[in-house]
Parts: C-alpha cells; sequence; structure tokens
C-alpha cells in the first residue's frame, strides 16, 4: 500500500506522503523492533526526496512527539484514530496461541480470524487525521523545536571550548560530562567522579567545570 502510493502520488503534497509513509509503516509494524524509529525516518527520507528540505537538515520530529506528556499523548490519541474501531470491531475476531514462527523468523502468538474482511481498511485507510498531525509537528519542529535545539548547541558548544581551556578531553567526553551534570541538577555525580578520578582528586577542576556549564546554559535560555 504505501510504496504503490508513494510511486503514484508524485505531485501531491510533500506532508500528505510523508504522513502515509511513516503511519503506514507504523500500522503495518513489520520489524520486531524500531518501527517507530523507522517510521520518523521515513517522514525526513519523504521530505527531502520532495524537495521540501535541503541536504543535511533532519527535521527532529522525534523531539517534538516526545516533547512532554501531552505531546505523547497526542502522538497515541492519532493512532488510535485509526486503530481503536478496527479493535472494537473485531474484537472477537483475534486471539492469543501458540506461539508460532514466521517466514521472516519473527516469533508470534497473536491469530486474527477476518483477514478478508478487514482488508479494505489497509488498502483504503483514512489518514486525514495523520497528515493534520503531521501538519502541526512539522510546524512546532520548525518553530519552536529546531530553535531549542540550536540554543542547546550553542550553549553546549559554550561549555565544551570553556572547559578546555583548563581540561584538555575529547569533545565526545566532554559532551558526556556536560550531559552528566545537567542531569544531575548541575551538579557533579558520584558515577562522573568515578568515570573521571581527577574531578575527585582536584576539586578545583570540578567545581570549574560545573560554574561553566551552568553559565553557558544559562546564558543561552537553558
Amino acid at each position: 500500500m504505501i510504496a504503490h502510493f508513494l510511486e503514484r502520488s508524485q505531485g501531491v503534497s510533500s506532508i500528505i506522503r510523508a504522513a502515509v509513509a511513516s503511519f503506514g509503516f507504523v500500522y503495518i509494524h513489520p520489524m520486531a523492533d524500531g518501527n517507530g524509529r523507522i517510521s520518523r525516518f521515513l517522514i525526513n527520507d519523504i521530505l527531502r526526496r520532495d524537495g521540501l528540505i535541503p541536504a543535511p537538515t533532519i527535521l527532529p520530529v522525534s523531539a517534538t512527539i516526545a516533547d512532554s506528556t501531552q505531546a505523547r499523548a497526542a502522538y497515541a490519541k492519532v493512532l488510535e484514530h485509526f486503530s481503536r474501531p478496527l479493535m472494537r470491531k473485531y474484537a472477537d475476531q483475534y486471539y492469543f496461541g501458540e506461539a508460532t514462527i514466521a517466514e521472516d523468523g519473527v516469533e508470534y502468538n497473536l491469530y486474527f480470524n477476518a483477514y478478508d474482511d478487514a482488508l479494505p481498511a489497509w488498502r483504503y485507510p483514512d489518514l486525514t487525521a495523520h497528515v493534520e498531525y503531521l501538519a502541526k509537528i512539522i510546524d512546532t519542529t520548525l518553530t519552536l523545536e529546531m530553535r531549542k535545539e540550536a540554543h542547546f548547541l550553542k550553549a553546549n558548544d559554550q561549555a565544551r571550548s570553556a572547559i578546555k581551556q583548563f581540561l584538555e578531553a575529547p569533545d565526545n567526553e566532554l559532551d558526556s560530562i556536560i550531559r552528566s551534570i545537567r542531569q544531575n541538577g548541575n551538579a557533579l555525580s558520584n558515577q562522573l567522579c568515578k568515570r573521571h578520578p581527577i574531578l575527585n582528586e582536584n576539586h578545583g577542576i570540578g567545581e570549574r567545570i560545573v560554574h561553566v556549564v551552568q553559565q553557558a546554559f544559562a546564558v543561552n535560555g537553558h
């Protein structure tokens, strides 16, 4: 369904194409794990292929979807817009039984007795609500989330540069230290000090690192 639609929908709104690819993949759920991550990749893939966003830009739609309890609830609600009526209609047509290995190697124990009757729902799904939802997500990502991300990256770069004035370490290690301090309420955690003994051996360095991290993110609104 997804591939057929994408082949025939050139010229259709990129947001419609991205919504069909993304949510269609989620509903088909072909992978044992990672279906959600792949579906969000498909959003960026379609927008990139259609020329709506330039390389190497990636819209952090995952961050927008998971930004808050309310945002996560909105995502669940749009999924249920399609799935809940089907679950209600076919409540007595599925059951859990003996585990079986499918042709693709995935083990399953869910059995469904009304594939033919339910087939039109999969061939011609109404994804209007999903398109509207994705349009809002993209708008929020462009106007709010990417601005927050830019401020975060600027603050992280400033903190990293400030730490390098008195402690030399690879960027990935410095990013790990910065992340740990922020997650621990702008303080050194015991785990961080064990991983970097110098923070215990030289308390002045630890205090300076905490100070520059706190200062960098405070200046940039974090």
